[in-house]
């Protein structure tokens, strides 16, 4: 049939009657808008949708029939998720049926005998037109994947069940996959969707057990609004055995934060809550499952006050610089050889910041060269008090940041905090993290060589902790090599970390590199340092980190005792 220049579907229904007057009757009634076939009961009716279900539109449907009658056949088509789509009109002629009916799914019913024959095709082509129209929404709805909501519909669907079932309680569980850009590039798209479908399904397969709703939301990232559960380890199990049976030897992991239900609850701050619980357990694959709680809630609470403040905080200068000592140990006795600059945040409201917490946070939030930039123009402020007190400096040297490579013009940055400052290229040393370098280290080594060129020395800072190739390490541009901590401080306990120390400090010597050592407590571990030839040390052994003022005092001291490294000053 063409209409409005458009070729119209012509919708087949089928009729389920054991009496053959109704059957003919229907037939006649429908058979010039519409393809009829017919069943003489239900079993004969499932057999028939169950062989090509997309081809019926719709099933008039007797409630009464040997064999199997209509409610049984309600009942079945009602457990199947694609089934239960089709729509269904009860031909009765009980009146007490007809509730039983509707309560099952019947979309309407037809009273027997059949008149107003209008009537019925009207019914008929209106609940086609009102299902497919409910089955184009659906499919709009939902990701094609993995079978799931989309992330738009699932929003609008969460916030209806909180508003409409206020009395219910709701946990939110994200789930993700670690590394799914990784899956797709080394075993294809088409892998990467199998296993996104699996998930979809393990889900939807979950939830039927239980009650809620759920969505994939970005391309890795599931989520989900469920019936409080008492062990979601096992749900996590339960997916990611999903998933290993058709990963076969790929290894593909998951990992899980919760957000178990609370008073006044709103979905979005649910949805932020579960999603910090999932963050934390990033490449965590022994203990890939974290429930938020309290203490969480807490430190959520005052990493956002911490961001809100720190543009405040700079202007304010609520950050202050210390220097912790470096010295000279193959001087006898140890001299006076440099410093690292090292910040701390006095908040006016919440006292000291650790940095362990404040510079995490603002590096995963992309602000930590709001703290860099602070310290460097800082720093190279004090190292100018300095050479005016003294005539010389001392080298201080200051960290970058990973962040801080992607700057486009880091190295004019800091050359223009040195000039400012009348500081010359050995008065300030730069510190970059061993991770930074294995990461990005094409941007890393073009980044480096061009500070090199402007005269500045480079450290690696933390060598030993992260995947540094011997071969890596000859390609960089460096000038010291800083041992972690962990090493110096478990040598007199350890003979294989006293090994080691001595391995890297070979390293250095064959690559002519400087070495220093921090984390230094124990007079112990300084005379190994000494022995094995380590040239500078830091550490509480001979300071703590000092605010500028008793930095300040400690180099007059040492100056006037004469423990100052000479030749590695430059008068002015």
């Amino acid at each position: 049939m063409i209409e409005s220049g458009k070729i119209k579907r012509r919708h087949t229904v089928l009729v389920v009657d054991d009496h053959e007057i109704n059957r003919d009757a229907l037939g006649a009634i429908l058979e010039d808008d519409y393809d009829v076939i017919y069943a003489e009961n239900g079993q004969e009716a499932l057999d028939i949708i169950q062989s090509d279900p997309n081809r019926i539109s719709m099933i008039l449907l007797d409630l009464m029939m040997p064999v199997m009658n209509g409610f049984e056949l309600m009942d079945i088509l009602k457990k199947d998720s694609e089934l239960r789509k089709i729509p269904i009109i009860v031909l009765t002629a009980e009146k007490s049926a007809e509730l039983r009916a509707l309560q099952m799914g019947a979309a309407d019913f037809i009273t027997k005998p059949f008149d107003m024959h209008e009537v019925i095709v009207a019914r008929v082509g209106r609940i086609i037109e009102l299902s497919e129209g409910r089955q184009l929404i659906s499919a709009a709805e939902t990701d094609r994947i993995s079978g799931l909501y989309n992330r738009s519909f699932f929003y609008e669907y969460v916030n209806n069940l909180f508003k409409y079932h206020s009395d219910e309680r709701f946990d939110c569980v994200i789930l993700n996959i670690e590394k799914f850009h990784s899956v797709n590039a080394l075993h294809g798209r088409e892998f990467g969707n199998r296993v996104l479908r699996k998930i979809g399904e393990e889900i939807l397969a979950f939830l039927k057990e239980t009650y809620g709703i759920a969505s994939r939301n970005q391309a890795d990232r599931f989520e989900m609004f469920c019936s409080p559960q008492k062990d979601y380890h096992a749900l996590l199990v339960r997916v990611q055995d999903a998933v290993n049976s058709i990963s076969g030897k790929e290894n593909v992991h998951l990992r899980m934060g919760v957000a178990p239900w609370e008073e006044n609850s709103d979905p979005v701050t649910m949805v932020d809550h579960a999603t910090s619980a999932c963050n934390m357990v990033r490449g965590d694959y022994q203990n890939p499952l974290k429930i938020f709680n309290e203490e969480m809630k807490q430190t959520e609470l005052l990493h956002q006050r911490l961001l809100d403040d720190l543009y405040t905080a700079e202007k304010e200068d609520q950050f202050k610089v210390f220097f912790q000592p470096k010295y000279d140990i193959q001087s006898d006795p140890p001299c006076l050889a440099g410093a690292e600059a090292l910040v701390r945040w006095y908040h006016p409201a919440l006292g000291m910041i650790s940095p362990g917490v404040f510079i995490p946070l603002f590096e995963s939030n992309g602000l930590i060269s709001v703290v860099d930039n602070y310290v460097w123009r800082k720093t190279a402020e004090q190292v100018r008090e300095w050479k005016k007190k003294f005539g010389f400096s001392i080298p201080v040297s200051v960290n970058l940041s990973r962040a801080d490579i992607f700057e486009p013009d880091l190295a004019g940055s800091l050359s223009r905090i040195r000039e400012m400052n009348g500081l010359e290229s050995e008065d300030l040393e730069l510190e970059i993290t061993e991770s930074a370098y294995s990461e990005n280290a094409n941007l890393m080594i073009d980044m480096m060589s061009n500070l090199r060129r402007r005269g500045f020395r480079l450290e690696m800072d933390d060598f030993g902790t992260g995947y540094s190739s011997l071969n890596m390490l000859s390609e960089m541009p460096i000038d010291v090599l800083k041992m972690d901590m962990k090493f110096v401080q478990s040598m007199e306990v350890s003979e294989t970390n006293l090994r080691l120390v001595k391995v890297i400090q070979d390293i250095a010597k064959l690559l002519h590199l400087q070495i220093v050592a921090e984390g230094a407590e124990t007079e112990r571990q300084v005379a190994l340092l000494r022995e094995i030839g380590c040239d500078l040390v830091q550490g509480y052994y001979f300071s703590k980190p000092l605010q500028a003022e008793e930095f300040t005092a400690l180099f007059e001291n040492e100056l006037k005792n004469g423990r100052v490294k000479h030749d590695n000053t430059r008068t002015v």
